[in-house]
Formats: C-alpha cells, structure tokens, sequence
C-alpha cells in the first residue's frame, strides 16, 4: 500500500488582522478522498486549510491558513510521500501588503495590490521524481481545455476536472483525464461515491503501477 498526501480545503491570504481572501472550498472532497484512501488500506496524511469538515480518524492531519503554509507542509510530508491529489483550492493570489492593523474606511475606494501565491501541486509535481501527482482542475469554462494546461504545467499524472457546482456541495460530477488528453474515466454522484471511484483509478493507474516498476 502507498503513503498518500491530499490537500484539502481553501487558504486564506489576510489583509489586516481580520480581513482575508479566500473562496467557498468546503474540504468535502478532500475528506472523501481520505476517507477513501483509508478504506483501500492506504496510509494518509492531510494537508488542510479552514475547515468545517472532519478529516476521518485514521488519517494524520496538518492544519495550515495560507498559501504558503501549505506549501511548506506539503512539502515537508510529500518527502516521505508514494504520492499526492491536489484536492485543495489554495489562494492564487495574495496582497502585496499586509496591514498591522484593522483597515479603516474612509469613504473613499480601497485599491489592492495582488501578488501571485506559488503554486502547491505545480512546485510538489516538478519535484516529484518517482512518485505520482493527482491534480484537480475547478473551471467555469472550456474544462478539458483548461484541465489538460494544468495536467502539463503541474507535472501531473492524473488530472480530474469538475465545475463551479462542486463548491459546497455534498454532489459534483467529474472527469478524469490522463496526459494524453483522453478522458478515461467520468464519474457522478455524492462525493464519497466519487472519491472511492476515483481512488480506485489512482489504485489501478499509479499505486500499483508504481509498485510494479
């Protein structure tokens, strides 16, 4: 059996001490995936940013806030790691500044500077040698498209697309492709349906591959 690393959930990027961006990722998935994973006998550990959701008991957990912290973690547990699914949504962004203290209106516009975040699964995937990357791809249009660029640019050997729906909610529908552009598998239903459909795709494709080799 493989040592799994998921990242799960949203970061979020402070500007002031109580202000942040951030975007609607419940940590369903993620905590689908784990639960999944486990269930195959597969040992876990989850990199996870805010969440309501609980992560199962049988999985190591790292709660992180922003981007970079869960770069940093990732990192560090991908060293010990067969391979990973990207299933977070991290911060793409980040405020040039941050404010030491609460931002005070002033009846006129505040204007942000925004910064790029570093990417997790692209930084993990170009260092990833031997082990597998699992990326998802979140797009509001040309999926395939959009999903097959960031397969490529991620390193990834795997890459499963879904939609805007799947924010918050207990149901998505998604498409697995691999690095040819084919769509090998597409699956839909609750989450947990799904992350056991698609941990059985990581089984047959990369775990036991990988063991193979």
């Amino acid at each position: 059996m493989a040592r799994i690393l998921i990242t799960s959930g949203p970061t979020r990027q402070h500007l002031d001490p109580v202000r942040y961006l951030t975007n609607a990722s419940s940590g369903r998935m993620g905590a689908a995936l784990a639960k999944a994973a486990l269930e195959q006998g597969h040992e876990v550990v989850v990199v996870s940013g805010p969440v309501e959701v609980e992560y199962p008991a049988g999985a190591k957990v790292v709660p992180v806030v922003s981007t970079e912290e869960m770069l940093e973690s990732s990192r560090k547990e991908f060293d010990s790691c067969d391979g990973m699914i990207g299933a977070a949504a991290p911060c793409d962004y980040r405020p040039l500044h941050v404010e030491e203290g609460k931002i005070s209106k002033t009846g006129s516009p505040l204007l942000l500077e925004l910064i790029e975040t570093e990417d997790v699964v692209a930084t993990l995937g170009a260092a990833k040698g031997s082990r597998w990357v699992v990326g998802f791809a979140l797009e509001t249009e040309d999926h395939r498209l959009r999903a097959l660029a960031k397969l490529e640019r991620k390193c990834c050997d795997l890459i499963v697309s879904n939609g805007l729906e799947a924010m918050e909610s207990l149901e998505n529908s998604v498409e697995i492709l691999d690095s040819t552009g084919a769509v090998i598998n597409a699956f839909a239903g609750s989450k947990v349906r799904i992350a056991s459909q698609i941990l059985a795709v990581i089984q047959d494709r990369l775990v036991e591959a990988t063991a193979d080799r």
